[in-house]
């Protein structure tokens, strides 16, 4: 089965957000990319608690959103190969799926320019325009 370009076009947008959500995970719980540099602020994170409860610090909800952030983005990028390359049709015959992977890129990118550095943010808006293009050549 041969597949139409938008397919392809999606499905490496998918894997291009699928990678930085497992290397971002990967960096999550393996090494310090993302620990503080200051000691004294990672002290503080693992003692100081959040507002809402004192069941958690600061630190296990640093992690614990990091590793919640990575799993959201390698469900995107396995949800949306897995349509692009396996089930085509369905995914870009389906204009609320269409919608919605565009939604998550679209928040995605917002975050990215907004909160994150330039190499997330340069890998979104590669993803971003890849699944643009795919659904620009889907409605032609």
């Amino acid at each position: 089965m041969t597949l139409p370009l938008p397919a392809l076009l999606i499905a490496a947008s998918s894997l291009i957000v699928l990678a930085l959500g497992s290397v971002h995970l990967l960096f999550t719980f393996w090494g310090t990319r993302l620990h503080p540099r200051d000691a004294t602020l990672m002290a503080a994170m693992q003692h100081g608690l959040p507002v809402i409860t004192h069941e958690t610090t600061m630190w296990k909800a640093w992690v614990g959103f990091n590793a919640s952030h990575s799993y959201g983005a390698m469900l995107f990028g396995l949800i949306y190969t897995y349509l692009a390359m396996v089930q085509p049709r369905l995914l870009l015959d389906s204009p609320f799926l269409l919608a919605l992977g565009a939604a998550l890129l679209g928040a995605y990118l917002h975050l990215g320019f907004s909160y994150w550095f330039s190499v997330p943010f340069r890998g979104i808006a590669v993803a971003s325009l890849l699944y643009a293009t795919a659904v620009v050549l889907r409605m032609a």
